[in-house]
């Protein structure tokens, strides 16, 4: 009986092989599987729910590749513009704006600014790029706009406060306590007001305002405060008298209580003195008006009536041999 022989059957090494491949194929499936089995039963949630959050971040993908391309599209422009017209058409448009807490600046700088926005749709007015326009103005120190709907814009204004006047090269500024600049003034409107001279004083207004706190009784006798070689301060009072001040926070704090005191005892503004120098630590210099020249005229007196005492009495001298004769004649 005739047998046949099929070619390209497996050997036995071969389908050895293939069962050695087989076993570990199915004994990695089981690890893998214990494995993803062992994680998910120590996440805090089920399968399900990790299939949702799955679902959840393909579906967020998604969105942010269709805004991307939106936005490339110029869509949510388009879009922007539509509720804008929108808007404008049902009533919700600038037509009125509303100014509030300006009592000293000139308003008008206001509404030249804000003015601009009137007739334009409320969700295109840009109420940041707005405030950041107004507090470039001199007197704003802060601004707040907000909308009103439907058709009016809110502005309120904090206002810087004038605290004195700066003279620089012979123009006068009001400035306020920090030492900003707020507009010119004149000499009449400047009357009464403390005066502020020297180079860099404006940087300095606040220095000056710790100094003078240090005696109180004398800061409403100040008029004019004169920053000397950026180191140190002369005032000069309402008297028109002129206190030399020492350099340093301290020193010159110390000797402006000091001059304080003095004055309290002696009274020594309003007086003669025309200037007090407390450079010194030790000693105060005073200068009254013609007293040097008065000294010198003193003296000068004083030298010709010695010199003519000294006359006289050389005179007698000579005449007594004379006088004796004649009275024995």
């Amino acid at each position: 009986m005739a047998q046949t022989i099929k070619r390209g059957g497996k050997g036995v090494r071969r389908a050895a092989a293939a069962r050695g491949t087989q076993r570990k194929v199915q004994t990695a499936r089981k690890q893998t599987g214990s494995a993803i089995d062992t994680v998910m039963r120590a996440l805090p949630f089920s399968e399900d729910t990790l299939h949702r959050i799955m679902l959840i971040a393909i579906l967020g993908v998604a969105a942010v590749i269709v805004w991307v391309v939106a936005t490339m599209a110029g869509i949510p422009d388009l879009a922007r513009e539509e509720i804008a017209l929108g808007a404008a058409n049902a009533g919700f448009e600038v037509k009125r704006v509303e100014v509030r807490g300006v009592n000293r600046m000139n308003e008008l700088k206001i509404y030249d600014k804000v003015l601009g926005q009137r007739d334009q749709a409320m969700p295109k007015v840009d109420v940041a790029a707005l405030r950041d326009q107004l507090v470039q103005l001199s007197w704003v120190k802060d601004a707040r706009v907000s909308r009103q709907l439907p058709d009016t814009l809110v502005v309120d204004i904090v206002e810087r406060s004038p605290h004195a006047v700066l003279r620089e090269n012979g123009k006068l500024s009001l400035i306020d306590e920090t030492g900003h600049v707020l507009e010119p003034v004149s000499a009449t409107r400047a009357r009464g007001m403390l005066v502020l001279t020297g180079t860099g004083v404006e940087g300095k207004v606040e220095d000056l305002g710790r100094l003078l706190e240090a005696a109180p009784a004398l800061k409403p006798q100040v008029a004019e405060a004169e920053w000397i070689g950026n180191r140190r301060w002369n005032l000069t009072f309402k008297t028109g008298q002129v206190l030399a001040l020492p350099e340093g926070e301290d020193p010159s704090a110390s000797a402006l209580l000091s001059f304080a005191r003095m004055d309290g005892v002696n009274r020594l503004l309003g007086g003669k003195v025309a200037s007090f120098d407390m450079r010194a630590p030790d000693r105060t210099y005073l200068l009254v008006p013609g007293h040097a020249d008065a000294a010198a005229a003193q003296k000068q007196a004083d030298a010709e009536a010695k010199a003519k005492a000294k006359r006289l009495a050389q005179a007698g001298a000579a005449r007594t041999p004379a006088a004796a004769k004649k009275q024995d004649d």
